[in-house]
């Protein structure tokens, strides 16, 4: 099958509504891909072929009965395997939950499935979310389709690789610190993280409770605002959920910028931040002048405790996974190592199920949280969040929408910074402040670096403005220098 950019989620849905395409018909054409290609790349943990087929086969019955599917009729779609699904195993890539299979639906994945969605797998990732390069798993290293010497970014790996290969249109992640826009900057799609509460985490196993938000990755601006527009919205099931309806995307993309205030983040860009690569800064600047050309007023602007979002994401990040990841204790669910004793269990099923960088952030959390220690390190860690949410309503007191870059290079070797933590965390230090915030952000690709691989522009919002976010984003693909073509999908 030759590749093509052009097939998109819209455009798929449109011709199964319509009687044009029959489902089955396209998930037969990407699990061909998948087939070809998916043993090199390894984005998935799970493809699951049956399940889908009988999903395509749902749809089709119901477009030959003159129903309507829905708005992503008949379209493939990868989960992050933190994402729970009844009955088929959901893993977070570690050994303590292998075989585990969830009695429940996370809530996005009802409501994929009555948009008509058809899920293909479960993708790989960093064990339970936490890595940028997706090597953290316990089933193997995702691979960059575009390169497969190098990463795909992390956490959410697998899913921006399926999404970049063209094994699926569409792709749902994880996004703790950067987990979604990271990884799509690095593989050359999109990807968006949601204002914290506008989509329901029921069903998404926890990593930082107050951090974690799921979001689409996908080829194109449009495709993850529809995904969006489905997946968003009110769940009374989580309690953190914002009691608003999902927000109308589609319908604005093409309002363009004209009139709006557009701010770079110099503490996120500038000179004075360790890492951030000279062809990234440089396409940054192409991004800004683009937006400028296109009627939006741009100028640099700060945000300075940004520059402390790094340090206080590592003391409350793993506090809260510490917290968390407590409940894998070999007696409810997952593995269990048996031993002479309950405490011997414990530490035995413990001790075999987490990764090495699982241990680190749950010892480092730990920590965080003892008698002695809490002010000190997690007390001080929450003030400095406060300090970003007050910085960053400040800079949107005068901007309407604020720029940096995704991440700070390219896609870097497999094996690069594995022995270097400190090294790894550094990618996440563009995309931490909006969690920390709870603003939504997206990383939109913008051309290439000298290497010939992707660069991300982050687009930051306040809360709840995706609206105004997508806008930008919908400008900035359409002016994005050429990029890589497209290596694989259907077409």
């Amino acid at each position: 099958m030759s590749p093509s950019k052009e097939i998109t989620a819209r455009g798929l849905a449109a011709e199964v509504r319509s009687g044009v395409r029959s489902a089955r018909s396209v998930l037969e054409e990407h699990l061909s891909v998948i087939d070809a290609s998916e043993k090199e790349i390894h984005a998935f943990n799970l493809v699951l072929i049956e399940d889908a087929r009988a999903a395509a086969d749902v749809v089709d019955a119901q477009v030959a009965a003159g129903d309507d599917p829905g708005p992503l009729a008949g379209v493939p779609v990868a989960l992050k395997d933190n994402i729970c699904t009844r009955g088929v195993p959901t893993t977070c890539s570690s050994r303590i939950l292998e075989g585990w299979r969830p009695p429940y639906n996370a809530t996005v994945v009802d409501r994929l499935v009555a948009a008509g969605a058809v899920v293909v797998g479960k993708t790989n990732l960093d064990e339970f979310g936490m890595g940028s390069s997706t090597e953290n798993s316990a089933f193997g290293v995702t691979r960059n389709p575009l390169d497969l010497r190098k990463v795909p970014g992390g956490s959410s790996g697998g899913s921006a690789a399926a999404v970049a290969a063209g094994f699926t249109p569409l792709a749902l992640g994880s996004d703790t610190g950067g987990s979604i826009r990271q990884p799509a900057a690095l593989c050359g799609v999109v990807g968006v993280k949601p204002t914290y509460g506008v989509v329901s985490r029921y069903g998404l196993v926890a990593f930082a409770s107050s951090l974690d938000q799921i979001g689409p990755i996908s080829r194109t601006v449009a495709d993850s605002a529809l995904m969006l527009e489905v997946i968003g919205g009110h769940d009374r099931r989580d309690s953190t959920s914002i009691p608003v309806p999902a927000p109308d995307l589609t319908s604005v993309l093409d309002r363009g910028v004209e009139g709006l205030r557009i701010g770079i983040i110099e503490e996120l860009s500038g000179d004075g931040l360790e890492g951030i690569a000279v062809d990234v800064k440089a396409r940054l600047g192409e991004a800004a002048a683009a937006l400028e050309a296109a009627g939006a007023t741009v100028a640099a602007t700060s945000v300075p405790s940004t520059v402390y979002g790094l340090s206080a994401y590592y003391v409350v990040a793993p506090a809260e996974a510490s917290s968390n990841l407590a409940r894998y204790d070999g007696v409810r669910f997952g593995l269990r190592i048996d031993a002479p004793n309950a405490g011997d269990m414990n530490i035995a099923t413990r001790t075999a199920g987490f990764g090495d960088e699982v241990k680190r952030r749950i010892m480092l959390g730990t920590y965080a949280l003892s008698a002695g220690y809490y002010d000190a390190y997690y007390g001080k860690s929450q003030k400095v969040r406060t300090l970003i949410m007050n910085d960053f309503a400040r800079a949107y007191e005068e901007f309407d929408i604020l720029l940096s870059p995704t991440a700070p290079t390219t896609a870097f070797p497999i094996g690069e910074k594995t022995s270097d933590p400190m090294a790894m965390y550094l990618n996440d230090v563009c995309t931490i402040s909006s969690n920390l915030a709870g603003h939504p952000s997206m990383s939109v690709p913008f051309g290439l670096g000298n290497d010939g691989m992707p660069i991300g522009i982050q687009v930051l919002a306040p809360a709840t403005d995706e609206v105004t976010m997508f806008r930008v984003a919908a400008v900035l693909e359409s002016t994005a220098p050429a990029g890589h073509p497209a290596i694989g999908g259907v077409a």
